[in-house]
């Protein structure tokens, strides 16, 4: 199946379908903001801007203007198209898998030469129980009015398909009908690209499932807007941002497991029906009198016929679909007559609800079109006998009031219209909460009785009839539902949708948190507890995220399963097992379990997390049900669960594992584990640290007290960041100044600033959210706990913990308690410590610690970066190859050292719990922290060094940061002299003695003289990726032009301290400004000392280069003067449109506060400088 051309296709219908029913709107005076008077009416027609409508299109305008008022124009334009859309879906699978009655091609021909569908070429033979037109016909045809004869047939064909799928195609009479979209027959219309097979093949619309992936793709732009929109979701909004089709083989695994068990159990007789059933899991070394815990619960004299298979948020009916292939085994395993199987299965087995009205069509479609596969006339059974579908969509009651219930009962008071109250109450926001509503004991007998009655008595007035019609319309669907809701079930098999609590409206929040109190972080949960739909007996089957299996928000829903159920299968599936969802945030995991506990039988598990794809996934499956020795095959008892702090669902441990958890005291006993200040405004109150005035920052703060007496502003604090271990991604301040004035007291937002006895604290901080391992850092004295960086305290033995936390142990055990990509303070401190006096433990520590700060403070995003490498390691012989050999024979010795130190810790540990063969202590290189040698990065990096000191950043003459705000003094820099009008020219030529290629090869020939200096520039250049015919100079150039600043902004994390103004697309003029060194006179000087100087030399170019193209010259060199001079111009015209702008700027004076940062400031120079 082809599903990228399916969502090609789905996601453009969806838009046509939109644009075609608006417009047909609009025709007849409906619009979004208008809804347009008749200017003529009479008893059989209107007239609306002169187009006459007949009475039968009154009546159905009438009932489109009525649904408009009622849901809005934009939902019921929604509701029109995702209507056609499913019929003419629905029609595509029944003619390409010859389902339709008339045996006819509706929307396209078995001819490939004829353009026009079968229906159209033989619409006189048609054999519709509906009696069609043959002089309309006639007319249509002869008057070449293909379009029109086409909308005719199709109504039709959707008013006689009622007979069979009264679901799918209602009598075409409502304003379904007058919004029918035009141009279908078009050449590119969605019709015709879906009758396409080269874009479509006829094979992808021959198995059902196609009809749930269509509807799962047309929902997708709406489904994405909603997550972006990040906000609470209406309840119109819930199936797009909830429903997720269920890859095949999933439902496979899930449905064998569960009603497959079930009746294997039942009939062991039968186990020759295992052979198609791939994804089955047994117990090939059971417990002991393993049959005997079981037989409690087991039904020898179990029927086929009475197995009820539920699915409460049955989407398209996927699910459903191979539910009936498996019934349809098990009773042809019986001997049932094959045609006779599938009423039985549809009529007794299957059971399903959900809140989408469109999804229940589709799945009632699914299912009736499986019984066709099984039963080519199935459709003439259902015309003879009928047929009873239990599937519904749930309907609310919100518009019932006190007096619809007084008419339903006809009394206005008392037993009975209290308990249609009751029962109508139950249906509240229905379409919100949907199958989580629990259906209480109800008269059933009393209602249906009461429906009885309003249906053979006529209302006697207007009022009544209104109250009458809406009862007639929703009462038979309550009582439907209620059925279903109340019935206890054999199977329950589901999908259920995924909804955190941060997008829930208060409707639905409130009633979890009222009705699931354990699972109410996550819809998906809630579905867990959902027990009352099912017998003692039988068994639970879901996909749903691994999240419960192990964060703290679902410990009480795990005691509840460990206590009250017995989980029988699990596919750990992890990250990627939906192919339409990339990245590590959805891990699922997909399980069976029964809905009793029976103690000291051990549940099977797979682990699948590793495995990198879906397919993958789905082929070790399949490997490790032939072969259960493979090691990602796991049995556990799921009572050790509760051996662990919290009841992870930690399958894959072994018993010595588990007895750490017990031996060990968690983290949280030697210290505190704590969430960081949390600003409410991170953009306002949070700056990397080399966005503001150096000297307004307080490094070395001893505590609260201190901070308070500093007067400084800004203070360090953690704030998460990349994977590292042991030190550094000390980026962020935070301004805390008179106390924290600004955040308490001018901030609207919510904000917590945790308790001062902590500030400054020597401690311990982490990233939360990685999608690697864990990264534990050392936090000197003097930095804040930030909230993107929790953080902890021990009172002594720092040294030793974070050896501890960096180890493999606690990987291990961070994968049990924090397997998701959130590493909160409270997994952290349930991680099982064992102390042993050690003092090699701290030595190793306090070595990793060194060498990643070393690491760390190398590069000028560190505060204590004192000098590059480059400078540091730099050798006598004056040649930069030389000096990066050396480099890079530093840096492999510390990144070596570093992971030979991190491999003793892991023995030390592996030693201390005892777990040997179970842990090995090697390192993958890709997590050793620092950084090996790069020759173009750390020349790069090199190049942002020798910028910063043009610029005054930094000097040759002494270390560290020199100039970032205050008071600037040239007598710093004497070795290398700054640029004193803070203006680096990069321009395609040298035109200037200080632009900025001239100042760099200053800078290499004053480090590794003047000797050497070509030589290092063409190893400069070659790394940087010298063209054939280039200079050096030239290569570095093309660097500075192109490439820098884009390497500037990546390094600086987008708040680049050097500015980059620019011309434009042409890059006719460019110019490097260091934001610190930014006065209210810079523009003035770039556009007077630079930007005019510079236009005045292009005119020159350009009258040569027209001295050139009008003079006695080559033909060539005329042909090549003419194109420069093309060039040329455009660089002219642009740097005239670009001096008026920086002239109105210059004009204005623009000053601006480093402690706004980059972001603000940069704003104002919007249209002189790079986008960043």
């Amino acid at each position: 199946m082809n599903k990228s051309a399916l969502k090609t296709f789905a996601t453009s219908a969806r838009k046509e379908l939109l644009k075609k029913v608006e417009a047909k709107a609009m025709k007849i005076g409906i619009t979004e903001d208008t809804i347009k008077k008749a200017d003529v009416e009479s008893s059989d027609a209107i007239f609306i801007d002169g187009r006459q409508l007949s009475r039968e299109e009154k009546i159905q305008r009438d009932k489109l203007v009525a649904r408009i008022n009622q849901i809005g124009f934009k939902q019921v334009m929604e509701e029109v198209a995702y209507t056609w859309f499913n019929r003419f879906t629905a029609l595509r699978f029944m003619e390409v898998n010859d389902y339709l009655p008339t045996g006819v091609r509706v929307l396209s021909s078995s001819n490939p030469n004829s353009a026009d569908p079968d229906m159209i070429n033989e619409a006189f033979e048609l054999d519709l129980e509906i009696e069609l037109d043959k002089e309309y016909i006639y007319e249509l045809k002869l008057n070449n009015k293909t379009e029109e004869l086409f909308k005719y047939l199709i109504i039709k064909h959707c008013n006689d398909l009622y007979r069979y799928l009264p679901f799918m195609f209602e009598t075409i009479d409502d304003y379904t009908e007058i919004l029918f979209p035009e141009g279908l027959l078009a050449k590119d219309s969605f019709l015709r690209r879906m009758t396409d097979i080269d874009f479509i093949p006829e094979d992808n619309w021959q198995k059902v499932e196609v009809i749930g992936w269509l509807y799962q793709f047309y929902i997708a732009e709406e489904k994405d807007r909603v997550f972006r929109e990040k906000k609470k979701y209406k309840p119109e909004e819930i199936p797009y941002a909830t429903q997720l089709f269920t890859p095949d083989w999933i439902v496979r695994y899930m449905v064998q497991n569960s009603l497959g068990r079930y009746w294997i159990e039942s009939h062991p007789e039968h186990r020759d029906l295992l052979a198609n059933w791939e994804f089955y899991l047994e117990n090939p070394n059971p417990e002991p009198d393993f049959e005997g815990k079981l037989a409690p619960y087991i039904n020898k004299e179990l029927k086929v016929e009475d197995i009820k298979c539920f699915d409460p948020a049955m989407g398209s009916g996927h699910i459903l679909v191979y539910m009936f292939d498996v019934l349809y085994e098990i009773y042809k395993k019986c001997g049932y007559m094959e045609r006779e199987i599938p009423r039985l299965i549809v009529e007794n087995n299957l059971f399903g609800l959900d809140i989408d009205d469109r999804a229940y069509q589709l799945a009632c479609f699914s299912v009736v079109m499986k019984a066709i596969e099984y039963n080519s006339r199935f459709f003439r059974s259902i015309e003879r006998d009928g047929l009873k579908l239990n599937f519904t969509s749930i309907q609310e009651t919100n518009s019932f009031n006190d007096g619809d219930i007084a008419y339903i009962v006809g009394d206005s008071d008392g037993t009975q219209f209290n308990k249609v109250k009751e029962f109508s109450e139950q249906f509240q926001h229905g379409k919100t909460l949907g199958s989580l509503i629990k259906v209480c004991e109800y008269d059933r007998d009393l209602l249906e009785q009461r429906l009885e009655y309003i249906q053979s008595n006529p209302a006697t007035n207007l009022f009544e009839e209104e109250i009458r019609t809406k009862i007639l319309g929703l009462l038979p669907q309550l009582l439907k539902q209620a059925e279903i809701m109340y019935q206890r079930y054999d199977i329950l098999v589901t999908n259920p949708p995924y909804m955190g609590s941060g997008s829930m409206n208060d409707t639905l929040s409130n009633f979890l948190k009222k009705n699931y109190t354990d699972s109410k972080s996550d819809l998906f949960a809630c579905f867990m507890e959902i027990e009352h739909y099912l017998k003692q007996e039988g068994l639970y089957a879901s996909i749903n995220q691994h999240s419960w299996m192990f964060l703290a928000s679902f410990e009480m829903l795990r005691e509840k399963v460990i206590k009250n159920k017995t989980i029988s299968t699990m596919l750990h599936l992890g990250p990627r097992a939906f192919e339409e969802i990339g990245g590590e945030v959805v891990q699922s995991t997909a399980f069976v379990m029964r809905n009793t506990k029976i103690p000291n039988i051990n549940g099977i598990y797979l682990r699948l997390v590793e495995e990198r794809t879906a397919q993958s996934k789905k082929d070790k499956t399949v490997e490790v049900v032939r072969d259960n020795t493979q090691s990602n095959y796991f049995k556990f008892n799921q009572d050790d669960y509760r051996k662990i702090p919290g009841s992870p669902i930690a399958y894959w441990l072994s018993d010595k594992f588990i007895e750490n958890f017990e031996r060990g005291k968690n983290f949280g006993e030697f210290g505190i584990t704590k969430k960081g200040i949390l600003t409410g405004n991170d953009l306002r109150f949070v700056r990397k640290w080399f966005e503001i005035e150096n000297d307004k920052v307080g490094y070395h703060t001893l505590n609260y007290e201190d901070m308070q007496e500093s007067k400084k502003k800004w203070f360090p604090i953690t704030g998460g960041g990349f994977f590292r271990r042991w030190y550094g991604n000390f980026e962020n301040v935070v301004n805390l100044e008179n106390d924290a004035y600004e955040i308490k007291f001018d901030n609207k937002n919510n904000f917590r600033l945790r308790e001062s006895t902590y500030y400054f604290l020597e401690g311990l901080t982490w990233t939360e959210v990685s999608s690697k391992l864990f990264s534990l850092r050392y936090v000197p004295q003097g930095i804040l706990f930030g909230n993107g960086g929790p953080t902890g305290f021990v009172q002594e033995g720092i040294y030793y913990f974070i050896g501890l936390l960096n180890s493999k142990i606690a990987q291990e055990a961070l994968n049990i308690l924090a397997p998701t990509i959130n590493f909160g303070p409270e997994q952290i401190k349930r991680i099982p410590c064992i102390v042993e006096k050690t003092n090699e433990v701290e030595i190793l520590s306090k070595e990793c610690i060194n060498l990643s700060k070393q690491d760390w403070d190398n590069f000028e995003d560190s505060w204590d970066f004192k000098e590059h490498p480059f400078i540091k390691w730099k050798d006598r012989s004056g040649k930069f190859k030389n000096t990066f050999n050396l480099w890079e024979k530093i840096s492999e010795g510390n990144f070596q050292k570093l992971k030979t130190n991190e491999e003793k810790l892991n023995r030390i540990f592996i030693e201390i719990y005892d777990l040997k063969n179970e842990i090995s202590p090697e390192v993958d290189e890709q997590y050793v922290t620092i950084r090996k040698a790069d020759l173009e990065r750390d020349i790069k990096s090199f190049i942002s060094y020798a910028v910063g000191c043009s610029f005054g950043r930094y000097s040759l003459d002494e270390e560290g940061l020199i100039y970032a705000g205050g008071e600037f003094s040239l007598d710093r820099y004497k070795t290398f002299k700054v640029d004193k009008d803070n203006i680096l020219p990069i321009l395609p030529g040298t035109y200037y003695e200080d632009d900025i290629v001239s100042k760099f090869v200053e800078f290499v020939e004053i480090i590794y003289g003047k000797e050497t200096l070509a030589e290092n520039l063409n190893f400069l250049a070659d790394t940087l990726g010298k063209k054939k015919d280039e200079t050096a100079k030239e290569t570095i150039r093309r660097y500075f032009l192109n490439d820098f600043f884009k390497d500037h902004v990546q390094t600086y994390k987008k708040r680049p301290i050097y500015w980059l103004f620019t011309s434009g697309k042409q890059k006719a003029f460019n110019c490097l400004v260091y934001m610190h060194r930014y006065d209210r006179t810079t523009l003035s000087r770039i556009r007077t000392d630079y930007l005019h100087e510079y236009q005045i030399r292009l005119d020159a170019e350009k009258k040569d280069l027209l001295s050139i193209i009008e003079g006695d010259y080559t033909a060539k060199e005329i042909s090549n003067a003419k194109k420069e001079l093309k060039v040329l111009d455009k660089k002219i015209e642009e740097l005239k449109e670009y001096d008026e702008l920086l002239h109105h700027k210059a004009d204005m004076q623009i000053e601006i506060d480093l402690d706004e940062g980059v972001v603000q400031n940069y704003e104002m120079f919007k249209g002189l400088v790079a986008k960043i």
